[in-house]
C-alpha cells in the first residue's frame, strides 16, 4: 500500500516529463505533505480562486478528491489526518479569537491615547 502523499507525487509525475532534466528539477521542487506539517502550520493560509472547483467545474459535472479515492483503496490514515486536523483548526479558532480581542484592546487604547 502507498501513502497518502507518494500516491499523489506519482499522480503529478505522470503528468510532467519526468525524464527530461527541466520536469526532474520539477518534480525535486515537489513537496507533498499529508496535513500542515510544523514550518506551515504557522503561515498564513491563502485561497487561489482561480482554483476553487465551484470556479472551474461546470455545475452537475462529477468530481473526485484525492482522499476519498486514497481511503477506498485502503489508505489507513485518513482518520488520523481527519482528527489531527480538526486540532489544528480548535487551536487556529482559538488564535483567531485572542488575535481578535488584541486588536480591538489596540484600537481601544490607539483611540483613548
Amino acid at each position: 500500500k502507498q501513502g497518502y502523499q507518494r500516491r499523489v507525487r506519482g499522480t503529478i509525475r505522470g503528468m510532467i516529463p519526468h525524464k527530461t532534466q527541466r520536469g526532474m528539477e520539477a518534480l525535486n521542487r515537489l513537496k507533498v505533505f499529508e496535513g500542515i506539517p510544523p514550518p506551515y502550520d504557522k503561515q498564513k493560509r491563502m485561497v487561489v480562486p482561480s482554483a476553487l472547483r465551484v470556479l472551474r467545474l461546470k455545475p452537475g459535472r462529477k468530481y473526485a478528491s484525492v482522499g476519498r479515492i486514497s481511503r477506498e483503496v485502503g489508505w489507513k490514515y485518513g482518520d488520523v489526518v481527519e482528527k489531527l486536523e480538526t486540532k489544528r483548526k480548535e487551536k487556529s479558532a482559538a488564535y483567531f479569537q485572542a488575535k481578535k480581542k488584541l486588536s480591538a484592546l489596540r484600537a481601544k487604547a490607539a483611540a483613548s491615547a
